[in-house]
Formats: C-alpha cells, structure tokens, sequence
C-alpha cells in the first residue's frame, strides 16, 4: 500500500509530514493485499494492456512496477491496522479549468477570496450553482462541465472594519478556461493493472477536493493543516508545538485510499511583543528588564527571529503590520516627520495623540512599511498576531519538546487519527458528495507478518558469543565487540563548568570501558585534557589540532564535553571538526560525564566504535549458519 508508516502496525511516521509529489507516490507500492488465511499463494497479477479504445489523459504517466514474485510466509501472521481509509468513487465526469487573476495575486487567501465573491455573485448564473474546487492558485475544477469554455468576470473585493465601514476597494479581472476533461474510468482501469498509465490529473482533481475544507477551516502548511483548537502547548524562548494531521489521497491495491497522520510544527505564541522578546532572550520578568538596553548581537537575534512577523496594534484603530525589522536605536531616540513636516518624537507622539506613557522607551521599536517611509510600532503596544509558522531553526531545548509533544505510541496515535478523521465529517461534506466521493470511517486492516528477530553475533572472547533480542531488546553486557578499533591519538577538550580533573576522571572511564568492550585503545592521551571557554570553541579546537600536529601525531579521536548552556554548540564544533579540521569528534553531555554511569559509557563506546576513523570497527553482525 502507498503511504506513510503504518498505525497500529508498529512502524512509526514522521511527525511533521513532508510535502511530496503525486508522482513521486506512484513510482513505490507498499503493504499487502488482504487474503484469508490457509488459502493457496495466488500468483502475481499480470499488468495488461490497454484497451486501445481508451483515451488517454492529459496528465496520465507510464508506472511499471516490478512484479511480485510471492507473498511472505516467515513469521506469526498477524491483522493489523493502518493509517488509511478507503475511498469509494462514483462515476462523474471530472472538469479542469484554468484561472487567472489580474492583477496577478501570490497569496492563496486573496485568490480564495476572490473565487468566493465570484461564486457568490455569479454561481447560479453562470456556473449552474454547482460547487468547484478550487485549489488557491490555477486549478479550478467541477463535476460536470460548465455552461461555457472560456469567460472574464470583474469582480470587486470590499474589505470592511469592525464597524462594518468600507475600509477598502480592490477590483480583479478572473478568466476561467477550459483546460482538460478527465474520465474517471481512468482511474479505475490503472487500479485493477488494465492500464500502466498512471492518471495523475484525476488523483490531483480528487485530492483538491478533499483539501477544500480543512484548507478554509485550518493554516495549511505543506500537505498538514493545523488549528488553534486541537492541541498546543509551549516549547520554549515564545514558541509553542501545534498539533495538527497531514493527509493525501493514493492509490492502492485496495482502492483509493486517503492517507492520514497526526503531525506537529512549530508557531510564534500569540502574545504580546513585549513578552515574546524576554523569552526569546531569556530577560525573565520584562517588567524588570523595561530599562535594559539591547546589544548589537541581541538586536540581530530579534531582528532575525520577527522579521516576516504579523503583529496587530492595541492603540488606536485595530490594524496588522508585518515586521520589517528592528530600530537600532530606542525607541525614546526615535524621530519621525509629523504632519506639519516638523520632527517629533515618538513617546512624544504616542503621549499627546493616545495619552499613552511608553514604558519601554529603553528597547528598540518594532519597524514596518519601508525604509523612505518607515513605520515605528512601539513593542509594548504589538501583539504577535496568532497562527504564523515559525519557520526558524529551532534549538535544542525546543528540538526536544517538540518531539516530545510529537512523539505518541501507536495506540494513542491511531486514537488521534480516528477522533481527526471524525472531525473531519467527510461523510457529510457537500463538496466530497459533489464531486462523487465517500470516505469509509474505519481505518483500512491488512495481513501482515512478525518476523522473527536476527541473532546477533559478537565477538567470540566474549562471554556471550550470540544474542537473540527480545521486544526489541538486547544486553551486551557480557558480551564483547565483534571487531574492536585501535586508536592511539586521542585527547579530551572540555567546555563546560566541570573541572579538568573531573573531565579527566570521566575520560579514563570511558577509555576503560571502551577497553572493556573489545577496543585497543591508548590508555593514556596523546595531549594532556584541556578546559576552554565555549565563547573560545574555535580557537581552542585549533589550538588541540595545532598541538598534536606539532607532535607529528594525527589526532584520531576528540572527545568533547559540551558547555553547559543550551544552544547550537554541537552542530558548531561538528563543523569546524570535520570540514575544517579533519578531526573525528564525540561529544558529550556534561550531565553524563558528571555520572558517569556505565550504561551511558557503553553506548558512547559503540558510538566511537563505528566511526569513520576506525577502520573495520564493527559493534556486531547478524549470525548466520556459518558462523
């Protein structure tokens, strides 16, 4: 079967899911035709020709999978259930027409509002008060073709306040073009191996249709959407996890089948700017830090970090700015040309205009509208508008929340997928009724195999020479590695609160564990452990690789302990290790190099084992009857 992991069958998918191709979908076919048990292995379905009366589509692709020579017999025979629901399909004639906006609009929103006002107005007349598709940008389908070919519409786009007043006018030239007609007995010949052209106009029609509600209800991001009221939770420096589900229709051996996965990504918190700003960097109470002056590095990580942003102002008028930047300056230096072409200042401004005292004249001032003609938002009167990705690298704190909140056995997973899919109402939902198509409510089963687990072989000295894992589980504790490494340069750098000597304790550990577990390794250093700064990471990997170099002795291992502040250590002394250098790295964390414990210890020493250095370094190989 085509599609992500499974639900209940054990393997785990991605918690956010990738936007992927249809046609790139096509070109894989997973999972297992349902067939009763003690039943005769049937052979592989033969693809055959097309019939020549058949027309082709417009879009349609040659697939050729290669044929199944058997089905698995290994293993306990099991029933389990995956992440898709059947999709049955009736016959309707599938129409794709071709929209253009003029002036040309890039936001997806505009375009749908657009479409919806010229529904609204010329629906019964013109489109026979049928009920499209529309996917935001060219595509634009029916069940049905329309009264005409090709037709110009104007339409006027009127934006009001709260007070319901005219706040503005936009007008829009929307040509609709035929483009294809697209038969669904395509569809159906490709899924029963009559035909090797895979109709990709079709499943794409189907799957804009499935995608047509939950794209009005929910911010779309990739193939997922998300709301505010499935599930959210903070993770950190004024970003919160979103839960939300991924979904795309595919083809199966059963049928079509719509794919579903709950999924998770990162959102700005919807507060004030004021309070995004002390979490970010991490000031504690803002109220404290109101008479703090920025740095120049500060105001780059928060100039980073907002720029893009949606705020709304709580002064005044109810109005959305998008960050440009930040001022250097703040904000009690700040000028701006007031409408008697005279210099005024800005909490000078906001005192007379609003009676508004700025309590945080000290931090610089959000910036929007451009540079000729900037626009100054004071950050204690902006709000973070709610609903907008956060599309930055995430650190590691956040990293580790958000797999948290991501992370879900498959139980509680397929729990969350029923209750999504549920809520969904697919059942119930006009378009999918429109356009012929009808979701199952229960998640599709399958046959399925567990398969015995390998026999793990290790070194023949050990005590134990072979293990059989269970659930998953093995310990190697008696056993031995099966081809050790030999590394004799290695040394330890140390850039976190610990002192040298309990650095070097923890370094004599775990060079005897690695010892212990099948490793020639040098007892000693080849350079005496070093303690550094971590604002000095660069310098003091250079200064270790520039030492064992003047020794004529290249460095095979560094261990390092990182610092103890969370932040983007790891990745940075990876970099300079490896692309710069030439140096193999193992990093640790000084939490673990503080215990010590012995299970931490081996897991680093199968880690070192395999690294790139150690030629022929082997933690341990399946056994087989040779063996």
């Amino acid at each position: 079967m085509y599609g992500r992991g499974s639900g209940n069958g054990g393997g785990s998918s991605s918690s956010s899911a990738p936007a992927s191709r249809l046609s790139s979908e096509l070109e894989q076919r997973l999972g297992l035709q349902p067939r009763p048990p003690n039943t005769p292995q049937p052979p592989p379905p033969a693809v055959q020709a097309k019939p020549a009366a058949a027309a082709s589509s417009s879009k349609a692709v040659t697939v050729k999978f290669p044929p199944r020579p058997s089905y698995g017999t290994a293993g306990t025979r099991c029933l389990i259930r995956a992440n898709h629901f059947l999709v049955e399909l009736t016959g309707r004639d599938l129409y794709h027409y071709d929209v253009s906006i003029t002036p040309e609009v890039t936001s997806r929103g505009l375009n749908r509002a657009v479409m919806k006002q010229l529904l609204e107005k010329h629906g019964k007349t013109h489109f026979n008060g049928c009920l499209p598709a529309y996917d935001g940008r060219k595509g634009f389908y029916t069940a049905g073709a329309l009264p005409f070919t090709s037709k110009d519409f104007n339409i006027k786009l009127i934006d009001r306040d709260e007070s319901g007043d005219i706040k503005r006018e936009r007008e829009f030239k929307v040509s609709v073009k035929l483009a294809s007609r697209a038969d669904i007995n395509h569809l159906r010949q490709f899924l029963q191996c009559k035909s090797r052209e895979a109709p990709h106009d079709i499943i794409q029609v189907l799957d804009v249709v499935l995608r047509e509600s939950p794209s009005k209800n929910c911010t779309v991001v990739g193939r997922s959407f998300f709301a505010p009221g499935f599930h959210k939770s903070e993770i950190g420096f004024g970003v919160e996890c979103w839960k939300g589900f991924y979904q795309s229709l595919r083809p199966t051996q059963m049928g079509m089948s719509l794919n579903m996965d709950v999924s998770a990504t990162a959102f700005y918190e919807p507060i004030s700017v004021v309070d995004f700003v002390a979490k970010y960097l991490n000031l504690g109470d803002p109220r404290r830090a109101a008479s703090k002056t920025f740095s120049e590095s500060d105001q780059i990580k928060l100039k980073k970090a907002l720029r893009g942003v949606k705020v709304e102002v709580a002064h005044g008028e109810s109005k959305r700015y998008r960050v440009s930047g930040i001022t250097s300056q703040p904000t009690k230096k700040l000028k701006f040309l007031a409408e008697d072409k005279r210099e005024k200042l800005v909490i000078e401004y906001f005192q007379e205009r609003y009676n508004i005292s700025l309590r945080y004249a000290s931090w610089p001032a959000l910036q929007s509208g451009n540079e000729p003609k900037p626009i100054y938002l004071p950050m204690e009167l902006c709000k973070i508008v709610e609903g907008q990705k956060y599309s930055k690298k995430l650190n590691d704190r956040q990293v580790t929340a958000l797999l948290r909140e991501a992370c879900r056995r498959p139980r509680e997973r397929e729990e969350s997928i029923r209750r999504i899919a549920e809520n969904n109402n697919y059942e119930n939902d006009k378009l999918a009724k429109e356009f012929g198509v009808h979701v199952k409510k229960e998640l599709v089963c399958i046959d399925a195999h567990v398969l015995p687990p390998p026999v793990i072989k290790y070194n023949d000295y050990g005590r134990d020479r072979t293990i059989r894992p269970r659930m998953g589980q093995w310990n190697m504790i008696n056993a031995k590695m099966y081809n050790g490494a030999k590394v004799n340069f290695w040394t330890c750098l140390n850039f976190s609160s610990l002192s040298t000597q309990i650095a070097s304790g923890f370094c004599h550990d775990l060079v005897s564990m690695c010892r212990n577990k099948g490793m020639d390794v040098n007892p000693n250093p080849i350079y005496p452990v070093q303690s550094s700064h971590p604002n000095q990471i660069e310098r003091a990997l250079s200064d270790v690789h520039r030492a064992c170099n003047d020794q004529r002795k290249a460095l095979q291992l560094l261990i390092i302990i990182l610092p103890d502040l969370s932040g983007n250590y790891g990745s940075r002394i990876k970099r300079v290790c490896e692309t710069e250098l030439g140096i193999v790295s193992q990093c640790c964390q000084p939490k673990h190099a503080r215990k010590c414990s012995p299970q931490y210890l081996e897991n680093v020493a199968l880690k070192i084992n395999v690294k790139k250095f150690c030629v022929g370094g082997c933690n341990c190989q399946e056994h087989t009857c040779s063996d």
